[in-house]
């Protein structure tokens, strides 16, 4: 039963980031999850509880992306964490493409749905917390400010990527700029 709503949930992830959120449907779901027709609403009774339902979902999945790579980075130096995170970008706007895409959806459904701010709040806050830490340990006087604008930069060049795609994208050399600027 959980495999079930968790596939469900995915499907629901990759029709909003794919389809957009108009497209988000009972239908549209089910049969992206490719399960009986009426699955998703027994799941999700209306469509505020089948989106609060993708963005816990989400959270999780972004959360142990970025765990992953986490686990997987101890940078010695700023070029190396503008190497981490320029391989998170390429992994967010290449294969979880649809899921940044559903991710920069919920941020749009927030403005007409405010209760959805302190979910996707929480989720940056954690990463921050890494982030901030990596930025001290190399010298940022204010990690915490320092971080905000490396996020934001990030959402900005992911945003960028999804809706005007670049075949030869590279975001290493304005991650690098970025953080030469924030670190001296």
């Amino acid at each position: 039963m959980a495999r079930r709503r968790e596939q469900v949930l995915d499907a629901g992830i990759q029709v909003l980031g794919s389809e957009g959120a108009r497209r988000l449907t009972y239908q549209a779901v089910d049969t992206a999850a490719g399960v009986p027709s009426g699955t998703t609403s027994n799941y999700f009774r209306n469509r505020a509880a089948l989106i609060d339902g993708i963005l816990d979902h989400l959270q999780v999945l972004e959360r142990r992306d970025w765990e992953h790579f986490a686990a997987a980075a101890t940078p010695a130096d700023a070029g190396e964490l503008a190497g981490t995170v320029t391989r998170f970008l390429q992994y967010a706007t290449g294969p979880e493409r649809a899921r940044t895409a559903a991710r920069f959806a919920l941020y749009l459904e927030a403005t007409a749905r405010p209760e959805l701010r302190p979910t996707l709040t929480r989720g940056r806050e954690t990463v921050a917390g890494w982030g901030a830490e990596w930025l001290q340990r190399f010298g940022s006087p204010t990690p915490r400010r320092h971080c905000e604008l490396l996020f934001d930069y990030m959402d900005g060049v992911a945003f960028h990527q999804l809706a005007f795609p670049a075949e030869d994208f590279d975001p290493g050399p304005g991650i690098r700029e970025l953080l030469r600027g924030l670190l001296g």
